[in-house]
Order: C-alpha cells, then sequence, then structure tokens
C-alpha cells in the first residue's frame, strides 16, 4: 500500500518538516526580542510589523491548518483513493504552504488581504477539494 502512496508520503513529509523549520524558527526570533524573552507568551502589543508576531502567527496558522488535511489524507490512505489525484492535492497544499511561510515572513503588512492570502487560500481549497471529493469517493 505505502508503494502507491509514496509521492503523498514525501509530500507530506515536506509538509511537516515547514511547520517543524517553523517551529525553530519561531523559536529563535522569539528567544531574540527585545525587553525579555517568556516561553510561549508574545507581547500583546505586537502586530505585522513584528517579525517576533509574523513568525509566531506563520507557524500556528500551519498548526491550525495541517489538522484537517493531515485526517483527510490518512482516511483517504486506508479507504484507497486514487493516489494520483492525492498526491496532487498534497503537494499543491505543501508549495501553497510554503509560499504562504515565505511572504508571511516578508511582509510586514497589517493589510488583509495581502499576497500571503492567496497561498493560505490554495491551502485551503485544496484541503476543501479533498473533504468533498472524499467524502464522494467514501460514499459509493
Amino acid at each position: 500500500m505505502l508503494d502507491i502512496y509514496q509521492s503523498s508520503l514525501i509530500g507530506l513529509w515536506l509538509i511537516l518538516s515547514t511547520i517543524v523549520i517553523q517551529a525553530m524558527v519561531a523559536v529563535r526570533v522569539h528567544r531574540r526580542q527585545e525587553g525579555g524573552y517568556m516561553p510561549g507568551i508574545i507581547k500583546s502589543n505586537l502586530d505585522h510589523s513584528s517579525i517576533v508576531f509574523r513568525t509566531h502567527r506563520t507557524f500556528q496558522n500551519s498548526i491550525e491548518n495541517i489538522i484537517p488535511m493531515l485526517g483527510m489524507v490518512c482516511i483517504a490512505m486506508f479507504a484507497g483513493y486514487s493516489a494520483f489525484k492525492l498526491s496532487i492535492i498534497i503537494w499543491i497544499y505543501a508549495i501553497a504552504r510554503i509560499a504562504h511561510m515565505i511572504l508571511f515572513y516578508k511582509i510586514a503588512t497589517n493589510k488583509n488581504p495581502s499576497p500571503r492570502s492567496i497561498f493560505w487560500a490554495i491551502g485551503f481549497l485544496a484541503t476543501l477539494y479533498l473533504l468533498i471529493d472524499l467524502g464522494v469517493f467514501l460514499i459509493k
């Protein structure tokens, strides 16, 4: 079973590796902030102009968004969902999340939507597509 899902598994590895890297970046930036460091707490007065805020929010956003995707990917693999289709969905999601991360780190704006929103939406639509298509597959 794992052979047919190899591309999907590599894509999942990339997504999860990206989240681990985001956590490491957030911790490093957070520890270097001026005015003291309190583990797990960022100052309430920070906004998108702060790299501490942006790295923290990037990591939190990834944690929030991986849960439904990861759950549905597991169900899809156990149910025998199309390996080709699943691979495409996972890779679209992975690339969109990496682009979202890079733009979140680089663009210091409180304006919403911002260019990073496009890549968040692509990742969300990949998740939504899998939700619907997997549901239809399971019902048949």
